[in-house]
């Protein structure tokens, strides 16, 4: 006689449950919980990929893959199979140097002119600069049109360098803080003016093979691996295609290595277990500093907290491919999620949070949204303020309480009840706090988890709304089209209903509002769109402006 089974839910309930008492997770629990936070992604059995590994120590919790890793072939994807990383190539990279600081080769404080001498300004330029973003040197993926064209082409260290030095720069060295591809090129060069080899060869002879890990690589283009998954993409009707094709020279020690989720596994464990650079350049590498110090940005890698614990992670986005890479070192907990597609769809950031808090025994409850009645919601619009810069509004609006900090996207918070509430795809939640009148007079945000929310106190009441016109047709007609840049893109249309809308590949579509026939925002996403043209004519470009940045557009 067969033994009598115990329901799935039911098991699956038990499993979890057990890891909410606050004990970490067995691998019998988290594959469980892996499983049940993957299936509501939705992944198309049919469609990209999701490789996905969670481990505690030496301990293996969760190895599994969903999706395909061809398509057009046929072939699932399985954990072993190798994905490109992108920007997590530049912790290694990192490393690479460091280990060379740590063999007297070089310091911290060294200028770049003492190994590229022919460098523009590199006496002003230091080694720590190119490791956390402060160097201000233009970073070439952000060269208009270099990604469109220039990106396919086969070019050494030098090529590639000269393909940037003599731009202007962006601020003085130290000065600020911004994320900067050829800032690790030059310290992929840098690494090599030391070693006398590649950047790569050099992270194989300094870290990869000391260590034993062999699931990490450079694809460079005269060899073959076995099981190098294909990366896709979303075309301009949102239909799944090839990615784009790039130079694998090129990404170089910014984002060029392809891994396995057990390399990266691996990795971690090399790495923060002190097995591959001093404990003191550890440390630097983990601290953020300087102008760096509000990014909350090491080297190569970005320090945060989960559940009150420290996290040190990095992600990474390159044609076809995006990466996560967390590390929790309280309980030595990893989690490494590869996907081959860079379309929208799959929300890694906070998946690989979930997987993470649930592996440590602080699992995060599912949201279970509540109805609240609008009236009791308006009581908490205003504008709050956590110190002289920085704001968020609250605002009811369709019967829903919206959230927006400064000027970006406005988020529809979900009430889990009269003043808790959960913001969409994430794991982080507000508070509303009352006066002794019953009144809203602050909030509390908790981000990723923790215990002890940020508080900001309310300044004043909600703002009035900005007049926004209504375009007559031949003002609407004269926006539509086709607008794009290498980095980015947005098509403007008029729906069924007479609105214009624009809508980038692959992301919902968003009504435009006009503040003039020329200057429309996009409230849900915190974007202004300025278009550019002659009166009674088609725009011919079209500015866009959002969380500080600012892109043109021609009309294709």
């Amino acid at each position: 006689m067969r033994p009598l089974s115990m329901p799935v839910a039911v098991l699956l309930s038990l499993l979890i449950g057990a890891a909410h008492a606050g004990q970490p997770a067995t691998p019998a629990a988290m594959t469980a919980y892996a499983n049940q936070l993957l299936d509501a992604q939705k992944i198309a059995a049919d469609g990209p990929g999701v490789s996905v590994l969670v481990a505690r120590g030496d301990q293996l919790l969760y190895k599994g893959a969903r999706g395909m890793a061809s398509i057009e072939l046929g072939v699932p994807l399985q954990p072993d199979h190798l994905l490109r990383i992108g920007s997590v190539t530049k912790q290694i990279a990192a490393a690479a140097l460091l280990k060379q600081i740590d063999d007297g080769k070089a310091k911290l404080d060294d200028p770049l002119a003492k190994f590229l001498p022919d460098y523009p300004h590199g006496d002003r330029i230091t080694l720590l600069q190119l490791l956390n973003h402060t160097s201000g040197v233009k970073s070439y993926t952000g060269i208009p049109g270099y990604m469109a064209g220039p990106i396919r082409r086969d070019l050494n260290t030098a090529e590639l360098i000269k393909e940037f030095k003599d731009q202007p720069v962006d601020f003085a060295p130290g000065e600020k803080w911004a994320y900067n591809n050829s800032g690790y090129v030059l310290l992929g060069a840098v690494v090599e003016a030391i070693s006398g080899k590649s950047w790569h060869e050099s992270i194989d002879e300094l870290l990869l093979r000391p260590a034993k890990i062999t699931g990490v690589h450079y694809p460079a283009g005269d060899r073959l691996f076995k099981g190098m998954a294909q990366g896709y993409t979303l075309n301009g009707q949102g239909q799944v295609a090839p990615a784009g094709f790039l130079s694998m020279t090129q990404p170089h020690a910014a984002g060029a290595l392809v891994a396995n989720t057990e390399g990266l596994w691996r990795w971690n464990q090399a790495l923060h277990g002190g097995k591959l650079i001093s404990q003191a350049s550890y440390t630097r590498m983990t601290t953020p500093e300087g102008p760096a110090k509000a990014q909350a940005y090491g080297f190569g890698i970005g320090a945060g907290t989960l559940r009150d614990q420290s996290m040190l992670a990095h992600g990474g986005g390159i044609h076809g491919f995006a990466s996560m890479l967390n590390y929790l070192p309280a309980s030595q907990t990893t989690v490494v999620i590869l996907r081959n597609s860079d379309g929208p769809g799959f929300a890694m950031d906070t998946v690989a949070r979930k997987l993470a808090a649930f592996a440590i025994g602080e699992p995060f409850a599912e949201p279970k949204p509540v109805a609240v009645p609008a009236a009791q919601l308006k009581v908490a619009e205003g504008v709050y303020g956590r110190d002289d810069k920085q704001t968020r509004t609250l605002r009811v609006k369709d019967g829903a309480l919206q959230s927006q900090r400064g000027d970006g996207r406005v988020v529809v918070l979900v009430p889990l009840g009269r003043d808790r509430f959960a913001f969409p795809d994430s794991v982080n939640e507000l508070q509303l706090e009352r006066g002794a009148d019953d009144q809203v007079v602050a909030l509390s945000f908790f981000n990723n988890g923790d215990a002890t929310g940020e508080r900001w106190v309310r300044r004043g009441e909600l703002p009035v709304e900005p007049a926004y016109l209504a375009l007559s047709a031949a003002q609407r007609q004269a926006l539509v089209g086709d607008y794009s840049a290498p980095q980015f893109s947005i098509k403007v249309f008029v729906d069924d209903s007479g609105r214009l809308m624009g809508q980038a590949p692959g992301q919902p579509a968003f009504e435009l509002l006009a503040l003039t026939p020329r200057q429309l925002r996009v409230p849900q996403v915190g974007a202004q769109l300025d278009f550019a043209a002659e009166e009674g004519k088609p725009a011919t470009s079209v500015t866009l402006t959002q969380g500080g940045q600012v892109l043109v557009m021609p009309r294709k």
